[in-house]
């Protein structure tokens, strides 16, 4: 129940945005955070996770307090990616080491995986599992492989080769109702059952922010948000609000919406 309402209420948000999408009337500014933002995460309890050009990784509680920080990239290097999917395994993974640094509700370490212990040497996209482990995308092999906390190989794929034109080279893993999706701008959505098994490949090409609820596709390029449901070969399209541009990361959330501009996050609200 919880993802099919929250569904219903991402819908409506974009719905809104539509229809106001030149004076966006629907949604005011209620905060903004100054600083040198590079990336962020919002969980499903409504807090913030913020990345600077430092590094660091600053929670911010929903009413805009500061509860943890993160800065021990002396040992892993630079945050590639961060993954709040169970905000209390939160990952982080750090590139340049090939590692994954499992964080704790207050940003304390639980655990690392070194993948190049599994022999992995060229990986850009992970993503949390269903059950907890941790998924991963090998561009050498061209496969799909999960990981337990230990670092050991629970599962993974046949080389992807073997059912598409060419191995693709993702940038988020979400895995979603069932299903994995690998997200590949210049190729699309390739899509797996939660066992490792390839099922299709769709594609929405030139996406930005993907995301999946309920096996609805959503994303954006610097004009319009895209939405593609799964049987139904039309994409639809809703114009950006001006306001909301020139954006580097849009998230959408049932009550909110978070816009990453320059050296600031813009988080919108209903009125």
């Amino acid at each position: 129940m919880r993802c099919v309402r929250r569904y219903i209420i991402f819908v409506s948000l974009i719905g809104c945005l539509c229809a106001n999408a030149q004076s966006d009337s629907t949604f005011s500014l209620v905060r903004r955070i100054q600083g040198s933002i590079v990336d962020f995460a919002v969980d499903n309890l409504g807090y913030i996770y913020l990345v600077n050009s430092d590094n660091q990784v600053k929670k911010i509680s929903p009413n805009g307090d500061s509860l943890a920080v993160y800065n021990d990239v002396r040992h892993f290097g630079k945050i590639y990616l961060i993954d709040v999917t169970n905000p209390l395994k939160i990952l982080l993974y750090q590139r340049d080491f090939l590692t994954i640094v499992q964080l704790d509700r207050l940003l304390n370490i639980l655990n690392t995986i070194d993948l190049r212990n599994l022999g992995i040497f060229q990986c850009k996209a992970i993503g949390l599992a269903y059950d907890n482990n941790t998924w991963i995308y090998d561009e050498v092999e061209a496969k799909l492989k999960k990981v337990a906390d230990d670092g050991s190989l629970v599962d993974q794929t046949t080389d992807i080769r073997q059912f598409t034109d060419q191995a693709p080279d993702p940038t988020s893993i979400i895995d979603q109702n069932g299903l994995v999706y690998l997200y590949d701008s210049a190729h699309g959505a390739y899509v797996f059952d939660q066992y490792g098994a390839f099922q299709r490949q769709i594609h929405l090409t030139g996406w930005e922010d993907f995301s999946v609820i309920d096996k609805t596709l959503f994303g954006r390029d610097q004009q319009y948000f895209f939405k593609y449901k799964s049987g139904n070969p039309d994409i639809q399209r809703q114009p950006i609000p001006a306001n909301y541009l020139p954006a580097l990361k849009i998230i959408i959330t049932p009550n909110s919406i978070y816009v990453l501009k320059q050296n600031a996050l813009e988080i919108y609200s209903r009125k």
